[in-house]
């Protein structure tokens, strides 16, 4: 195979959600400047605001994605300025009008620590008025762990390949949301192997978040919501502005 599997398998289980792309654009059309994308991945909204006219720098942890991301920028002739980076310890050395961290990439940073290196970084790295905006799940204190599971499993065939994925367990660990996804790879000569892959999410509410950030010369203003989906548990997009 000449491609990455970790690109596959982010697009698996990530590039088919659009529920929360209206309200990208909507911030950063608001924002009127340069946008900072938080966890870019392989730019499932990184891509569609540059298509738009905004000037977008793009950060994400996996070399692999980013790569991937920057080679279909230059495809569609884009521009994306996009680093391998973890977005705790960011140096860019210039400011943006506007950061986002959608799909609860804050809440993948290892806990409260790990935020408050993230906000302190961010907050560097925004213009006076800028604003992060942040994508956190739906809390959980009202669902079951098995009532998030979503009813069908993601799947992307590649040159034959078929590539699917489905969480299996859901489970409450040390402050956070343990989740347990089966991932399974037939080969067009029908070959199949399966591996498991374990996501942990911090559980993290709203008013938590924004008590960090007011920590980190942040005021909090009228938060948003992205709808849940069929597939997808809704979120809140916490609005921080920087002062």
């Amino acid at each position: 195979m000449s491609w990455d599997e970790a690109v596959i398998w982010h697009d698996t289980e990530c590039a088919g959600y659009a529920a929360d792309l209206g309200l990208w654009r909507e911030l950063a059309a608001e924002a009127g400047g340069p946008v900072l994308d938080l966890g870019c991945g392989t730019g499932r909204v990184a891509l569609g605001l540059a298509a738009a006219g905004h000037a977008v720098t793009a950060v994400d942890s996996d070399p692999a994605l980013v790569r991937a991301l920057a080679a279909r920028a230059r495809e569609r002739g884009l521009r994306v300025d996009a680093h391998a980076l973890d977005v705790r310890t960011l140096q860019l050395g210039r400011t943006f009008a506007l950061a986002i961290a959608p799909m609860q990439v804050v809440q993948l940073l290892g806990g409260s620590a790990g935020r408050r290196a993230m906000l302190a970084a961010v907050r560097a790295h925004l213009e006076p008025g800028g604003r992060l905006a942040a994508a956190l799940a739906d809390p959980y204190d009202d669902l079951p762990a098995e009532a998030l599971l979503p009813p069908l499993p993601d799947v992307r065939e590649q040159d034959g390949w078929v590539y699917q994925s489905r969480p299996i367990a859901v489970r409450e660990e040390g402050g956070a949301l343990v989740i347990d996804r089966l991932r399974e790879v037939v080969s067009p000569d029908g070959s199949h192997r399966s591996s498991v892959a374990t996501i942990r999410l911090d559980r993290l509410d709203p008013a938590t978040f924004e008590q960090e950030g007011r920590e980190h010369g942040f005021v909090p203003l009228p938060a948003r919501r992205v709808p849940e989906t069929e597939a997808y548990v809704g979120s809140t997009v916490v609005i921080l502005e920087a002062r």
